[in-house]
């Protein structure tokens, strides 16, 4: 439990952070607002819709008669609804952080500046760190899709859809949130997305700490585009202390990493980080890189 209390700590000190860098606010409010135009519009079109489309899918129920014709089909839109709210929360972080990945890397290396120590750098193309933002948030889409079938079909069960399935449902939606925002930060660190989910689940406790309520303020957009430069903040706080934890336990246990083959490709030929320079190339979007604090 007390982890729990930590992730959501992790989240106040990000809200805290920008709020003493107003910059980073203003910058970070960008692609929020982008997308959430975007998607108040494409949900506003699911209320309206919602209703053809469950009387399209169950012609079986034309001939019941009113009052079960109307609770089975009212309810299975209500289903639609939340299903498609379900999907916007998680599809929103993943869509502001690929419009917003040059602003909110940005951002991120000016929490790790202003905090001290080591500011670390993918090295690669800004192109290419957009095609793996890209690439992995689609993976984690088709995962969250998965979880959102099985959570959509458990929903039907009597008792169980009303109490245990909306909690489920929202642990994995702040899950996979606190995974979106992490990335930001771990990408930099040239985690891959099998090793961050590894270690996200190893700190599964403090993970949804941070996810479940961002996952709960999410639900109201406007409140989801004005945390989310505070969210990229605090997730990066998180991972530093994350990275710590790792590091030090790598020490004790005497794990070492393989040594990299020519120009730091890993023998498995899987890193996409393989044969990166070693600073961020010219020409790369580096807000404010010279000035951690406003």
């Amino acid at each position: 439990m007390r982890d729990l209390g930590a992730g959501f700590g992790y989240l106040v000190k990000g809200q805290q952070w920008v709020g003493r860098h107003g910059r980073w606010f203003g910058i970070g409010l960008l692609p929020g607002l982008i997308t959430l135009v975007l998607y108040a519009g494409a949900l506003v079109g699911l209320a309206y819709g919602a209703d053809d489309l469950v009387g399209w899918a169950t012609p079986f129920a034309d001939d019941w008669s009113s009052p079960w014709q109307g609770g089975f089909r009212g309810f299975l839109t209500a289903l639609v609804w939340v299903f498609g709210l379900f999907l916007a929360v998680i599809t929103f972080t993943a869509v502001t952080l690929l419009v917003g990945q040059p602003f909110y890397e940005s951002l991120s290396e000016a929490v790790d500046r202003a905090e001290g120590g080591e500011v670390p750098q993918s090295g690669l193309p800004l192109w290419r760190e957009l095609w793996i933002s890209a690439r992995d948030s689609l993976r984690i889409l088709l995962r969250v899709a998965v979880c959102g079938v099985l959570l959509f079909a458990l929903g039907f069960v009597p008792v169980l859809g009303q109490t245990v399935v909306p909690v489920l449902g929202f642990c994995v939606t702040g899950f996979f949130l606190a995974e979106e925002l992490t990335a930001v930060a771990l990408q930099r660190r040239r985690m891959e997305l099998g090793e961050r989910l590894a270690l996200l689940r190893g700190r599964r406790m403090l993970t949804l700490g941070f996810g479940v309520p961002l996952a709960l303020a999410f639900l109201v957009p406007f409140v989801a585009v004005l945390l989310m430069p505070g969210a990229v903040a605090g997730a990066t706080l998180l991972v530093r202390d994350l990275a710590e934890d790792r590091g030090g336990e790598d020490e004790d246990t005497g794990h070492t990493d393989p040594e990299p083959g020519p120009r730091g490709h890993r023998p498995d030929g899987q890193d996409p980080y393989a044969g990166r320079d070693q600073g961020r190339p010219a020409g790369s979007y580096d807000l404010g890189k010279d000035q951690a604090r406003s």
